[in-house]
């Protein structure tokens, strides 16, 4: 399989995205993000980090690369698209995903181990996992609050598009634990056609146990299944 990972000025797990998908053993190219060339990826990862312009508002400038409208093509088309962190901004930016990410509840940069309840199976990121698995992958944002108007919260329950939700360790409502005061706990959510996921943690923190765990694998794992048995989507 192909991953494409975008790089914007300021982004920094493009590397960290790589290495973490060469583990499964795939191959991982870099997509400039003033170029619209997929270069044949399977699925694209926005990664996290500080795209530039993120001093306007978090992906508010980055969703006008070139490279982002190559992404909404390939999303429209049915291929994958995976943003992560700063890559959920984007995506909620260029309106492939609806509502917003806002500074976190307790107004801190919040780095640590985070609990994520696998809330729905049917997508290709989650499909290897099995519905209330528990997930340790980490977070990382001083934006990652998620917010929506509540016609859009209701919608995304009802059709079963809370693809991730943080929750404690033992898998219980995460209450005044959240990493960021997100609306209804949610911390990964998918467009309409469940071929493109926003997440905020980083699952590519979470890819061996030298770095502290190796739950992140499982979403890697997933897309690498959805593409075989699928198809691969050229980009």
């Amino acid at each position: 399989m192909r991953f494409g990972i975008a790089v914007f000025p300021g982004t920094w797990s493009e590397r960290d995205c790589a290495h973490a998908v060469s583990l499964d053993g795939h191959e991982a190219v870099m997509l400039w993000h003033q170029e619209a060339d997929l270069r044949g990826a399977d699925c694209v990862i926005l990664p996290g980090g500080f795209s530039y312009g993120d001093h306007l508002r978090c992906g508010a400038i980055a969703r006008f690369s070139p490279l982002m409208d190559a992404v909404a093509d390939l999303a429209a088309g049915g291929g994958l698209v995976w943003g992560i962190c700063n890559g959920f901004q984007i995506l909620c930016e260029a309106h492939l995903l609806p509502g917003a990410l806002l500074r976190n509840a307790s107004l801190e940069f919040r780095c640590e181990p985070s609990w994520l309840r696998v809330e729905t199976e049917a997508s290709p990121f989650t499909a290897g996992c099995r519905r209330g698995d528990v997930l340790r992958i980490p977070v990382s944002h001083g934006e990652g609050r998620y917010v929506a108007d509540p016609e859009t919260l209701i919608r995304l329950e009802e059709d079963d598009r809370v693809a991730l939700r943080y929750v404690r360790r033992d898998g219980g409502p995460v209450g005044e634990a959240s990493p960021n005061g997100s609306m209804r706990d949610i911390a990964g959510i998918l467009n309409p056609g469940r071929n493109v996921l926003g997440m905020m943690p980083h699952p590519e923190r979470a890819c061996e146990e030298l770095i502290g765990g190796a739950d992140g694998m499982a979403l890697i794992r997933s897309v690498a299944a959805s593409l075989a048995r699928e198809g691969a989507f050229a980009g």
